[in-house]
């Protein structure tokens, strides 16, 4: 006998937990200007969401029948759209990139929170260890991860509108925070950011250093 698709729906405990349970990771990041608060919104608006897709209403479903009369079946913009693909290889890639986007978010943080953000003003130092060696925003590169992974399960209409908008919020913050260390570091941060990737290693330079 079949399951029926809707069954899971309406689990609105769910929808909170798993909203609380993302939105966490929005404590490791230092909000000390205006400009990081449209980021953080855009990827909580994307977890709400997720969450309201997966446990709450069917929205992306809602919205086809609303505009064009017509029912999808799961698996097309809303439910596990990818299962019939991928199997349950998507969950495993969803959960593996919540955990590893989940490391770099929290160890970027610490990171850079006990060099940087923890010092008195005109004292922190331009930080280049640990995950800092190999990429300069090690925290926006955790969040994108784990909107990613979730994709390869849910990939559902309000998902993939709000994805490319996440990208280009946190690619924004990324070059306004890189022209403020260029101005405060010079020549120092120079170097260091022909050696980094923003959001990922450069290959060339990741070979040399692991050599």
């Amino acid at each position: 006998m079949r399951e029926d698709p809707m069954s899971h729906y309406g689990t609105w405990w769910a929808v909170a937990l798993w909203i609380v349970m993302y939105a966490a990771f929005l404590l490791f990041v230092p909000f000390y200007k205006k400009a990081d608060r449209k980021p953080a919104g855009a990827f909580l608006a994307f977890i709400v969401a997720f969450a309201l897709e997966m446990f709450g209403a069917p929205l992306s479903l809602y919205f086809v029948m609303w505009a064009f009369g017509r029912t999808l079946p799961e698996g097309v913009l809303w439910g596990h759209t990818l299962s019939g693909l991928v199997g349950d290889a998507g969950v495993l890639v969803a959960v593996a990139a919540t955990l590893a986007g989940g490391a770099l978010v929290i160890a970027g943080w610490a990171r850079i929170h006990r060099e940087y953000w923890s010092k008195e003003e005109g004292q922190g130092k331009l930080v280049r260890d640990g995950l800092y060696r190999w990429i300069r925003h090690p925290q926006y590169t955790g969040f994108l991860v784990i909107s990613l992974g979730v994709l390869c399960e849910w990939a559902t209409l309000p998902l993939l509108l709000l994805w490319p908008v996440l990208v280009v919020l946190y690619t924004r913050l990324a070059r306004r925070e890189e022209a403020e260390m260029a101005e405060r570091f010079g020549e120092e941060w120079r170097l260091y950011a022909a050696e980094t990737g923003r959001f990922l290693p450069r290959l060339r330079f990741a070979a040399r250093r692991s050599s």
